[in-house]
């Protein structure tokens, strides 16, 4: 039997990546403390966003855009280096650039804390390769149910 170890080296070189930028943002959020708004959580993702290429900039800036109008109640924040929304501080949603981990499409993902339970089996994930006004349209109604 051969030897894993000789060929699993662990984590990708993005994957290490993003976990270093998430204990970035773990560090800027224990700094910032109580003091912390909802104003510093956007103002992190705008400039994360822009940090993105095309097409995923434009992508990020349209969800971003449709978060705010169908989800106010949602804080916007960083995660793992991704855009991402959350109510009480629990992540409900997030946008993963296709670039992050050099994947063929973008994703928009959510988490337990949305509220999108139906029946005994739903999605968790949404692959997007592009914004058509049907995918602005489903993204809204998801994020609106979500953050129910």
């Amino acid at each position: 039997m051969a030897d894993n170890k000789a060929t699993f080296d662990g984590f990708s070189d993005d994957e290490r990546a993003a976990m270093k930028e998430h204990a970035q943002e773990l560090k800027k959020a224990a700094r910032r403390g109580s003091k912390a708004t909802k104003a510093d959580g956007e103002q992190d993702v705008l400039a994360k966003i822009a940090e993105f290429a095309e097409p995923d900039r434009i992508m990020a800036e349209r969800i971003h855009a449709i978060v705010k109008e169908n989800a106010p109640e949602l804080t916007p924040r960083l995660w793992y280096g991704q855009p991402a929304y959350s109510r009480n501080g629990k992540l409900v949603c997030f946008f993963q650039p296709a670039a992050k981990f050099k994947t063929r499409y973008a994703t928009l993902g959510f988490n337990d804390a949305a509220n999108l339970d139906e029946g005994a089996m739903w999605a968790t994930a949404y692959a997007l390769t592009d914004l058509t006004p049907d995918a602005e349209a489903r993204i809204a109604s998801l994020v609106k149910q979500a953050a129910s």
